[in-house]
């Protein structure tokens, strides 16, 4: 069986967990503080961070890495479009999450108000949190301009950038950051995916002292 170490709000973990579950793979989910730079963490990635796959044959780090290589060697369902068009748009879309959304909205908002608290990192920024409630509905109106002409973010078909773009959403829902009467289309596609049964285990999450909202685990908002 393989061993996932992760951080529960982290959405990079949150993404791969996604994919292992989408692809029915049993994993083992180990909740790793990676603040705290644990020398046996260390040996797995000298990096220091999470997410960490652990496999029969290897050790890979770095969400999309391990993604690309849950989604090539366990083929069903295919999470990567074989059209190279389309391929391309999905990883545009991943990067745009993993790298853009996460500096201008999950870092400013999950970050100064439950991740500094949880690693003692000191108080949550205003500037910063003010910052990423303004960024989000930019983010929101792009994504909403997307769903107009497609079932997905990036097509037709559900990718690894609609994972990448829900796993940040469903930590920006726990720490009760979204609007989402911003948009219907944007609403509307997040409750599609999350009543995936592969969602299921991020909606049974819960911190201590950070309640889960009311709405977080219920799939019909």
């Amino acid at each position: 069986m393989f061993r996932f170490y992760h951080a529960p709000l982290s959405p990079f973990c949150r993404k791969v967990r996604l994919v292992l579950s989408e692809k029915k793979i049993d994993f083992e989910l180990i909740e790793e503080k990676y603040w705290e730079k644990r020398s046996d963490f260390l040996v797995l990635n000298p990096a220091g961070q999470v997410p960490v796959l652990q496999t029969e044959n290897l050790i890979l780090a770095e969400s999309a890495a391990i993604c690309e290589y849950i989604n090539e060697k366990y083929t069903s369902p295919e999470l990567l479009p074989l059209d190279y068009e389309y391929r391309a748009e999905v990883r545009r879309l991943m990067f745009w999450f993993d790298d853009k959304f996460y500096r201008e909205v999950t870092h400013k908002l999950v970050y100064e108000r439950i991740t500094k608290k949880i690693i003692g990192a000191g108080f949550p920024e205003a500037k910063n949190v003010k910052l990423g409630m303004h960024n989000i509905k930019f983010h929101m109106d792009y994504m909403s301009s997307l769903l107009e002409y497609r079932q997905w973010l990036a097509g037709n078909e559900m990718t690894l950038a609609d994972f990448a773009a829900a796993a940040h959403f469903s930590v920006l829902d726990y720490s009760r950051d979204v609007d989402w009467d911003r948009s219907n289309l944007v609403k509307d596609w997040y409750a599609k995916i999350k009543s995936r049964p592969a969602f299921r285990s991020l909606l049974a999450d819960h911190l201590a002292g950070f309640p889960q909202p009311p709405h977080y685990a219920d799939l019909d908002f």
